[in-house]
């Protein structure tokens, strides 16, 4: 990363300036995703940072989603987050780019050194603080367990996931910048107004909430009622967003986190 290169900062308005104005040039394609998934850089003003841009005509149609909506929810996704006030999601912008209109996030690069929070490990060595949630065998039949650390800042993560209805938090999804701070990315499968929450991020399942997520669930009510319940309303339905309040009220009704669905697949596949 040069000098003039922007550093990952959640509430930044020149972060959001350069994701929505800069020059946008494509570099790449990340193979692995189901939609396309396009590496970026942005150049504004003699500042400069990588994205991720996802173009609404590269998303692949889904018979639960309707067709020409992950972008819009992507970015539902980061103003939940930033009015949670844990930023845990990306600075995330809907804008136009070379393939249309999609959205543009800020690349978080991984120290490598950054240890992982969320993996197979071998079932009889599972590390301190970390919470098994399934077994698992490899190809010669060895126990495996996918485990995930105990970690506060996982545990914020999950209470969003429950928020946004994510369909699809594998391992992978989960980042760890260079600050040491926890990002979730990839929330395109997130906001149905149906419970559809798939999830790595088990280990507190039915555990009391901490009171810091019921302070910010409390506040989240709140906001919803306002402002973000109007920024919401440009990129989701009224029912989804309705839907969002629901879900706020019924866990800070229940005061736990949710438990796995008895009717649906608990766990994305791949999980990681």
């Amino acid at each position: 990363m040069t000098s003039s290169e922007l550093q990952p900062r959640q509430d930044d308005a020149t972060t959001l300036r350069l994701l929505r104005d800069g020059e946008l040039t494509v570099e790449g394609r990340l193979v692995d995703a189901s939609n396309a998934t396009l590496l970026g850089a942005l150049a504004l003003d003699g500042l400069s940072a990588r994205c991720v841009y996802k173009p609404v005509r590269g998303e692949r149609p889904l018979w639960d989603f309707p067709d020409g909506t992950l972008a819009g929810r992507e970015v539902s996704a980061y103003l939940v987050s930033r009015a949670s006030g844990w930023d845990l999601v990306p600075p995330t912008v809907l804008r136009d780019g070379p393939f249309g209109p999609g959205s543009c996030q800020l690349w978080i690069d991984e120290p490598s050194d950054a240890e992982p929070l969320v993996g197979f490990v071998p079932a009889d060595t599972v590390p301190p603080r970390w919470l098994p949630i399934a077994a698992a065998r490899d190809d010669d039949g060895t126990p495996y367990a996918l485990a995930h650390a105990d970690d506060p800042r996982l545990a914020r993560l999950a209470v969003l996931d429950a928020v946004i209805n994510n369909a699809d938090r594998k391992g992978g999804h989960v980042l760890t910048g260079a600050d040491d701070r926890i990002y979730g990315v990839d929330h395109g499968v997130s906001f149905h107004v149906e419970e559809k929450l798939r999830t790595v991020l088990w280990g507190w399942a039915g555990r009391e909430l901490p009171p810091d997520a019921l302070e910010m669930l409390a506040d989240l009510a709140g906001q919803l009622a306002g402002t973000l319940g109007e920024e919401l309303g440009d990129h989701l339905t009224i029912r989804e967003v309705a839907e969002v309040a629901a879900r706020v009220g019924r866990l800070c009704d229940a005061g736990r986190f949710p438990q796995p669905p008895e009717d649906w697949p608990a766990m994305p596949w791949p999980p990681m």
